[in-house]
């Protein structure tokens, strides 16, 4: 008998996400998802999605399992992840005039033209993902991605990534944000490993130990959102707390999702000064954001001294929560983060796994029912299919070389 987060049980989840994400290719990328894995047109093409799908496209392929129902094959997992790449590499969200990419496009044409580190991040990711799986056109795109990375977000003296450039890369924006750098770690580390060059680890290393600092200096609640000196701006938002990219306060999934990072980045320098600050995040996290009103689920956000300010659950919260305890497990031994994932599976099962129409439900309420006032629709399968494939793998190398490196030992 299977049961929540068993390894029947995830393959199980890894199959039926990658069936319910084959309906979301568009000419110019891959779009934004209903409740029912057809696309919703009323968003449009953009960058961050049609880069996770491409991700994710890959890591399919190279886990090579047997798919769901109506679910696709390695082959067709391929050809997802090729059409991905060449949306990226030629399609309309590349610029092929100032060079980046568009945050997002509809038919063809610009409607987002900010070049967003974020966005850019994902870029990194998708086609480092990509040369691991064997994907055409990857090698280049990568080349092309890390170079625009680098020439244009990174600072050096800073050791973190800036945010925003206008489209012709001729302002930058003032704000700057922790979002960005968390998933330029990802990026870094995933590039880093399937290039073999360990700078990239490096540069991963520095962004997460500033993270590190600021959260020690607040009690373990990472501030998100700093000016361009880099001062905390902890009101930032606080008239939109439920913004989906930069919520007001501690976000509860970020506390979870670096601590998660911080461990792979030891792992792939061989080091362990990230260790503490990992274990800290994730305690402090929890303990603000798990059944913080009297419910079961993860608040979104809290305020500066835990109390929960967005109560709605994100499916991507709880999705880093198993991430981390599955990361604090394998570099510590400790049984309570076994303990912490069994519980949490358990309520994924229950409350954000649709087990009629497939993937999770992004948004719940704060009596566990689905909602869409941050996050409507299923856009894409990005968290989830990491949360199913992670306790598989070691937490280093990232996950599509760690993919790799099974298939080549089988």
């Amino acid at each position: 008998m299977t049961h929540p987060g068993d390894a029947t049980y995830l393959a199980a989840q890894r199959a039926d996400l990658l069936r319910f994400m084959t309906g979301a290719t568009r000419p110019d990328g891959f779009g934004w998802l209903d409740e029912d894995g057809r696309v919703d047109a009323s968003h449009p093409v953009e960058l961050w999605i049609t880069c996770r799908m491409t991700h994710v496209a890959a890591l399919g392929a190279l886990a090579d399992e047997p798919p769901a129902e109506g679910g696709p094959d390695r082959a067709a997992l391929l050809a997802l992840a090729t059409h991905g790449v060449r949306a990226l590499a030629a399609g309309a969200l590349r610029d092929s005039v100032d060079g980046g990419w568009f945050a997002a496009v509809e038919d063809g044409v610009p409607t987002v033209t900010a070049k967003q580190a974020y966005g850019h991040a994902f870029v990194v990711l998708a086609a480092s993902s990509a040369v691991a799986a064997g994907v055409e056109g990857a090698d280049a795109l990568l080349a092309d991605a890390l170079g625009v990375s680098l020439d244009r977000f990174w600072d050096e003296d800073e050791g973190l990534s800036v945010e925003e450039w206008d489209a012709s890369w001729t302002t930058l924006d003032t704000y700057r944000g922790v979002n960005a750098n968390m998933h330029t770690v990802e990026a870094y580390l995933a590039a880093g490993d399937v290039t073999g060059d360990r700078e990239w680890h490096v540069r991963a290393a520095r962004i997460a130990g500033r993270v590190a600092e600021w959260a020690r200096a607040n009690d373990w609640r990472i501030p998100e959102h700093f000016d361009a000196d880099w001062t905390p701006l902890l009101e930032h938002n606080r008239a939109e707390p439920a913004h989906p990219f930069r919520p007001y306060g501690a976000t509860v999934g970020h506390g979870l999702e670096w601590a998660r990072l911080m461990l792979s980045v030891d792992a792939s320098l061989g080091t362990d000064g990230l260790r503490e600050p990992a274990a800290a995040l994730y305690d402090r996290a929890v303990a603000d954001g798990w059944d913080a009103d009297g419910a079961p689920g993860f608040v979104y956000t809290t305020d500066w001294n835990g109390a929960p300010v967005v109560r709605e659950r994100m499916h991507w919260v709880l999705a880093e929560a198993v991430n981390a305890a599955e990361a604090l497990r394998q570099v510590t031994g400790d049984a309570r983060y076994a303990a912490d994932a069994r519980s949490w599976w358990e309520y994924a099962d229950a409350h954000l796994i649709d087990h009629e129409r497939g993937s999770w439900h992004h948004e719940l309420d704060t009596a566990n029912r689905p909602a869409g006032t941050v996050w409507p629709g299923k856009p894409d399968v990005y968290h989830a299919y990491q949360a199913v494939v992670l306790p598989e793998l070691p937490i280093a190398p990232s996950f599509a070389t760690a993919l790799r490196d099974v298939r080549d030992r089988h």
